[in-house]
């Protein structure tokens, strides 16, 4: 299980990390020092800069050595958070040898009772900028949209290299327990623009050729940190990240799929198991398929 917390002290970062959790996730907000002065009490852990900002340092000494970071943008200029958001990335790696495992780039929505007046707002274009900016410059992370953007403008981003997006999100107080799409305003943190069911936005996905993924085994295996560096940085993870994507997919499919959604992810698992390089790895990818398909769970490497 990811987290995504305030920022702790290095005791609280210890309980999580022997909690077994994936990667711990903390957001500067916006990484000018006036304007986060300006959006945060003053005298508190979350008005204090430094305390957030130093968070992964924090979380490391502690043992966790999975970490994403982020920026709010929307609050100061999108240029100048982008630049402290890879500043921070190049940071992190050099002093640890580990950078973030993701970067996250929502940008600011309106809520009840919030007044957005002033606020440096970030059109589309300038959005779709920055996604490519960080994508070339942290080619190593995870890159996360959430479905604080609309439909289309995902579907557009997920072709600059976009790796994670969620999808069935509700974040009103009681959201998942209550039928129906509506949102309510007074009882959420901000508005979310795509409110499309995860079955739609899976089969989007599949028909657009991107294959889906529910794969957890870096975590389970050990691939975090300095180890998942070494993967990820020269593309070697791809070798764990095709069969166990599909592997996943296949279980969703199995279990979870509508019937239009399960045909369109048959057809993609086996273009894929096709294209995929004969040899040994290949069988092994074919005799999970099938396992899956008879009914075990939870097969990955």
């Amino acid at each position: 299980m990811n987290i995504n917390a305030a920022p702790l002290d290095v005791a609280g970062f210890r309980t999580v990390h022997e909690a077994g959790i994936g990667t711990y996730q903390v957001f500067q907000e916006t990484y000018h020092r006036a304007t986060y002065a300006r959006y945060h009490p003053a005298r508190t852990f979350k008005g204090d800069y430094d305390f957030r900002l130093d968070s992964p340092h924090r979380a490391f000494a502690a043992g966790c050595d999975d970490f994403g970071i982020g920026a709010l943008f929307g609050l100061a200029d999108w240029r100048f958070d982008v630049l402290g958001l890879v500043a921070h990335a190049r940071h992190l790696q050099e002093r640890h040898g580990v950078g973030p495992h993701t970067l996250s780039f929502p940008r600011l929505q309106p809520a009840s009772g919030v007044d957005l007046a002033g606020a440096p707002f970030v059109s589309d274009a300038d959005f779709k900028r920055l996604v490519a900016i960080l994508r070339l410059s942290v080619p190593y992370a995870g890159m996360i949209l959430t479905a604080r953007e609309p439909a289309a403008l995902r579907r557009e981003i997920l072709g600059f290299g976009v790796s994670q997006i969620d999808a069935g999100s509700r974040i009103e107080l009681g959201g998942y327990t209550e039928a129906g799409d509506a949102q309510v305003m007074d009882r959420e943190q901000f508005a979310l623009s795509d409110l499309r069911p995860l079955d739609e936005v899976l089969r989007e996905l599949l028909e657009d050729d991107h294959v889906p993924s529910f794969c957890t085994a870096c975590y389970r295996m050990g691939r975090t940190g300095e180890h998942f560096m070494e993967y990820a940085i020269p593309g070697f993870i791809e070798r764990f990240c095709t069969p166990n994507a599909l592997v996943t997919l296949t279980e969703y499919l199995q279990d979870y799929a509508s019937p239009p959604t399960r045909e369109a992810g048959r057809r993609l698992v086996e273009r894929e198991l096709a294209a995929f390089p004969e040899g040994a790895a290949k069988e092994s990818l074919r005799r999970r398929l099938q396992a899956t398909r008879d009914g075990e769970h939870d097969l990955y490497e």
